[in-house]
């Protein structure tokens, strides 16, 4: 899935001419399933790590995962609320935690940015992208 996902990100990013190398991607979750803290055989894991090596630079915000563990466990660096006054070229719904599911991407993205909702819970009206 992760693969997939990074791919089809990528592709709506070169259609809207937003360059992929150096771009910022927040990616919304990083646990195993919303709603809890559980970081084992998490699916997002492999989505930020094919987004890092199309040369994105990804910020995984997820209130719900424990920072240590996640370093610990992926060497990756993980917020507990979305970061202000940085817009991002791409956002990744990865996880569908209670905090996001009425998220409004509008403030946090660039013009040209895409949002791919992997667990399709946000409104259609924000997103570009599903599976």
């Amino acid at each position: 899935m992760g693969k997939y996902v990074a791919e089809e990100v990528v592709k709506l990013m070169i259609r809207r001419n937003v360059l992929i190398s150096g771009a910022n991607v927040l990616v919304l979750g990083i646990t195993f399933k919303e709603n809890c803290g559980d970081v084992r055989n998490s699916h997002a894991v492999d989505v930020v790590r094919n987004l890092e090596e199309f040369g994105c630079r990804v910020t995984v915000c997820d209130p719900w995962a424990d920072r240590e563990e996640v370093r610990r466990e992926y060497d990756l660096e993980s917020v507990g609320e979305i970061p202000s006054g940085i817009k991002y070229d791409a956002i990744v719904l990865a996880v569908a935690h209670r905090e996001f599911v009425d998220f409004n991407p509008e403030s946090f993205r660039n013009c040209n940015a895409v949002v791919f909702d992997i667990k399709g819970v946000l409104p259609r009206k924000y997103v570009d992208g599903r599976l």
